[in-house]
C-alpha cells in the first residue's frame, strides 16, 4: 500500500500515530482524546479484575476440588484399595495413583494450572473504528490485551484504518486488524465472543445495542458512547423515546437522566437474552455520555430489572422531582415474590407550588457507578501520569465521581432553587451544611458544578431554602407566582447554617480542581466525513475555520476558469454569501 505523506498529516496521541487525510474523508475529532483516555484506564483495570476474579475462582476451585479427593481417600478400606493389598493394579514400581498419598494436594495443583492456562488475553471489538485511532492506542497502551478487531461499513475508513496500522509497526499489525463490514451483523455472528466491545458511533448507539449485548462474553465490558445530547436531554422526547424507550424531562439533571436514559436502554435489550448488566463507570464530559458496564447471564437476576427502573415526576412550577420504582419485591418464604410498584406516589397537584408535573422515564436508578472500580481506576491513572494525553481532565472527572452519593439519582441545583424563590443563593457550603446539619446526606455532581445531591426529602430543602430567605428578605411577587406559595407556608424544620466540617469534599478542601474549561475554542462536536463545510457549521469550527476553508476552495475553482470578484470576507463573521462546493472538505481535527 503505497503512501505519500505529503498528502497526510501525522497526529499523535498516546503511543499511537495516525495519518489523517488533507480531505475530510474519514472522520477524526481531537476533543474525543478525553473518551479514548478513559476508556483506556477503564480497560485497564477490567483486565486487572478479570485476572483477580479469574484467581478467586480457581483458588475456590481448587479448594473445593481438593476436598472432594480428601474425602473419597479417606472414606476407602484396606480391601478396597488394590495397593494396600499387594494389587499393583497394572502399574509398575515407580508409579502410583494420584488418589493416594499426596493425591489430593497433586490432582488440585494439577487442575489449578491446567484452569489457570484457561485465561486468555481478552479480545476488543471497536465495532465503529473510523481511522482505526482507539483500537491502536489499545493495543500499542493497554498492558495484557489481546486481539482488536476493528470494524467499520466505510471503505475509505477501513483503507485508512488498514493504513494506520501499518504505519504504527509490527505491534499493531499484530494485534490489530480491520475489516470492511457492518457491525450489527459481525456482532450478531460472534455471540458472546468478545471480551470487550466499544461503541462509540456518530450519534446515537441504539441501533447497535441489540446485537452489542449478544456480542459481549458472559462477565465481559460493554464500553458505550451517545452524543445525540439533545435528543437525551429532551429536546425531541418523541424522538428520544422511539430510541431509547423512555421520554426525557427538560430538568437542570438532564445530563445525568441521559446517562440513566441510555443504562435503561442497554439493560432492557439485555434482558431480551436472560442478561443483566453492572455499570460500573458513568460519566458526561464535553457533548456526549459515556457508559461503561458489565453485562452478565442470569436467569433469575433478571428478575430485579424493575427494581432498577424508576419513573420522574418533575414539578412544572419549581425544582421538586419523585422517582416512582417500576417494581417492588417481597419475600415469600425461601424465595422472592416480584410485584408491580405503588403509586402515585405524588398527588396531582405539586405539594409545595400547586403546579402540575411531567412525567418521565423509566430511568436506571440503582447506581450508575461502582466506587471500588472508580477508586481503583482513579489511582491507576494517578500512577501513570504521563501516559494519558488528557490526565488534568479524566483524573478531575473521576476525582469528583469518588465523591458522589452513589445511591441518590439526580440531583438539585442550588441556583435554580434561588430563581424559583427570586431570592440571593446561599453559597454551596451553608447550604451543605444545612443539609448536614438536618442529619441528612450531601453532595456534589461530575454532571454539574452546581448539582447538589442529596437524600433529603424535597420538603427538608424547601424548609432550608425558607429559613434562607428569612434572613435574607425579597421584594414580593405575584400570588400565583411559585416562589411566593412556597414562601407561604412556614417553615416545619428549623435550618442550621452554621458550617460543618463535611460541607466541603476532600477534594474541594485539598483544593483540587474538578471542573476544567475547555483546552480551546470550539472544542465540541464536528461534522461527519465527508461532509461539505458551509456557513451553518459555525458553532462546530468557528468563523476563521469555516471563512478560510470556503475561500480556499473559491480560489482553487478561479484558477480554472475566470469568475466575478467575491467580496472580502469579514474576520469574525461567517461568510453567508459564499456558495456551497461539493469537494472533499478540509480536515477538521
Amino acid at each position: 500500500m503505497e503512501t505519500d505523506l505529503n498528502d497526510y498529516t501525522i497526529i499523535k496521541e498516546g503511543e499511537a500515530e495516525v495519518l489523517m487525510h488533507k480531505k475530510n474523508q474519514v472522520f477524526f475529532n481531537k476533543a474525543q482524546v478525553n473518551n479514548r483516555d478513559m476508556s483506556i484506564a477503564v480497560l485497564r483495570a477490567f483486565i486487572s479484575k478479570r485476572k483477580q476474579e479469574h484467581e478467586a475462582m480457581l483458588s475456590k476451585r481448587a479448594r473445593s476440588s481438593g476436598k472432594v479427593l480428601e474425602k473419597d481417600v479417606s472414606g476407602t478400606s484396606k480391601e478396597e484399595n488394590p495397593t494396600e493389598n499387594g494389587e499393583d493394579n497394572g502399574k509398575t514400581n515407580g508409579e502410583h495413583d494420584v488418589t493416594t498419598q499426596d493425591g489430593p494436594k497433586e490432582a488440585a495443583k494439577t487442575a489449578y494450572e491446567s484452569a489457570r492456562r484457561e485465561l486468555k488475553p481478552p479480545r476488543v471489538l471497536e465495532a465503529l473504528s473510523a481511522s482505526g485511532l482507539r483500537a491502536l492506542r489499545y493495543a500499542r497502551e493497554v498492558e495484557g490485551i489481546g486481539q482488536v478487531v476493528a470494524l467499520d461499513n466505510n471503505p475509505a475508513s477501513v483503507e485508512a484504518c488498514q493504513r494506520n496500522i501499518k504505519f504504527n509497526g509490527l505491534m499493531s499489525t499484530s494485534k490489530v486488524e480491520s475489516h470492511l463490514t457492518d457491525a450489527r451483523v459481525h456482532m450478531l455472528s460472534h455471540p458472546k465472543d468478545f471480551d470487550v466491545v466499544d461503541l462509540d458511533p456518530y450519534g446515537a448507539p441504539s441501533i447497535f445495542l441489540d446485537s452489542a449485548v449478544q456480542s459481549v462474553a458472559d462477565g465481559g465490558l460493554l464500553m458505550c458512547t451517545a452524543t445525540d445530547m439533545a435528543v437525551l436531554c429532551g429536546a425531541n422526547g418523541e424522538v428520544c423515546y422511539s430510541k431509547y424507550g423512555s421520554y426525557p424531562l427538560k430538568g437542570k439533571y438532564c445530563h445525568e437522566m441521559a446517562l440513566r436514559i441510555l443504562l435503561a436502554s442497554i439493560e432492557s435489550h439485555a434482558n431480551r437474552y436472560k442478561r443483566y448488566i453492572v455499570p460500573v463507570l458513568s460519566v458526561q464530559m464535553d457533548f456526549y455520555v459515556r457508559v461503561f458496564v458489565r453485562v452478565y447471564t442470569s436467569a433469575s437476576a433478571m428478575k430485579n430489572t424493575p427494581l432498577k427502573l424508576s419513573y420522574v415526576y418533575q414539578c412544572i412550577g419549581c425544582d421538586s422531582f419523585h422517582l416512582q420504582s417500576v417494581g417492588r419485591s417481597l419475600p415469600k418464604n425461601n424465595s422472592v415474590r416480584y410485584l408491580p410498584g405503588v403509586g402515585p406516589i405524588v398527588p396531582q397537584d405539586c405539594t409545595h407550588c400547586g403546579k402540575k408535573y411531567n412525567m418521565g422515564g423509566p430511568i436506571w436508578s440503582a447506581p450508575i457507578h461502582d466506587q471500588e472500580w472508580v477508586t481503583s481506576i482513579l489511582s491507576s491513572v494517578k500512577s501513570m501520569k504521563d501516559r494519558y494525553p488528557a490526565y488534568d481532565r479524566i483524573c478531575a472527572v473521576l476525582t469528583t465521581i469518588s465523591e458522589e452519593l452513589p445511591d441518590v439519582p439526580l440531583f438539585l441545583s442550588l441556583h435554580s432553587l434561588s430563581a424559583t424563590l427570586k431570592c440571593t443563593s446561599p453559597s454551596a457550603a451553608l447550604f451543605r451544611s444545612a443539609v448536614i446539619n438536618a442529619k441528612y446526606r450531601v453532595s456534589g455532581s461530575h454532571v454539574n458544578p452546581l448539582g447538589i445531591k442529596t437524600d433529603a426529602p424535597m420538603e427538608i430543602i424547601w424548609d432550608i431554602m425558607r429559613c434562607w430567605v428569612k434572613n435574607h428578605p425579597i421584594k414580593p411577587q405575584s400570588p400565583e407566582h411559585p416562589g411566593s406559595v412556597i414562601l407561604s407556608k412556614e417553615p416545619s424544620h428549623q435550618a442550621d447554617f452554621s458550617r460543618h466540617v463535611g460541607s466541603l469534599s476532600k477534594a474541594q478542601a485539598k483544593k483540587v480542581a474538578r471542573f476544567l474549561p475547555n483546552p480551546e475554542k470550539h472544542w465540541g462536536p464536528k461534522i461527519r466525513a465527508g461532509r461539505t463545510i458551509t456557513s451553518k457549521h459555525v458553532s462546530l469550527l468557528g468563523h476563521e475555520a469555516v471563512n478560510g476553508h470556503l475561500n480556499g476552495n473559491h480560489k482553487e475553482a478561479g484558477a480554472e476558469e475566470e469568475e466575478e470578484p467575491q467580496e472580502d470576507i469579514i474576520e469574525g463573521e461567517p461568510d453567508l454569501k459564499r456558495q456551497k462546493t461539493t469537494e472533499d472538505i478540509a480536515s477538521t481535527s
